[in-house]
């Protein structure tokens, strides 16, 4: 059994921060890729962000060009976690965040369908 826990939404004023934590439970090993993907309602869920390790200790980035140069996605293979760091938020980041990772090599790592486990989500809210 794997389970992702996502942590760390809130409620910001546009052009606050935020820090989203994912922890991944349970047997793990080797995660190829995870990534962060937004819903917001009434909308299809979408890539946030990317970070391919192919079981590593170093991976590469992919960011959806929305949030490039704001977003940052980092992962500590120690603490089995992946982060989101947001900056300059803005109304329409607004969504529910969720964590996913693959055991599997993916074609497309900013891909929906690449992803076989998902956590439960944790709510973003951006005012103006």
């Amino acid at each position: 059994q794997v389970h992702l826990v996502e942590s760390g939404g809130g409620s910001v004023q546009a052009g606050g921060s935020l820090r989203l934590s994912c922890v991944v439970f349970g047997d793990i090993y080797p995660v190829y890729s995870m990534a962060w993907f937004r819903q917001a309602p009434g909308a299809q869920r979408e890539a946030v962000a990317s970070f391919y390790s192919g079981g590593g200790n170093s991976g590469v980035a992919s960011y959806v060009d929305s949030v490039k140069g704001r977003f940052t996605i980092s992962q500590d293979n120690a603490k089995n976690a992946l982060y989101l760091q947001m900056n300059s938020l803005k109304p329409e980041d607004t969504a529910m965040y969720y964590c996913a990772a693959t055991f599997r090599r993916p074609r497309s790592p900013l891909g929906v369908a690449e992803y076989n486990y998902w956590g439960r989500g944790t709510q973003v809210t951006v005012s103006s």
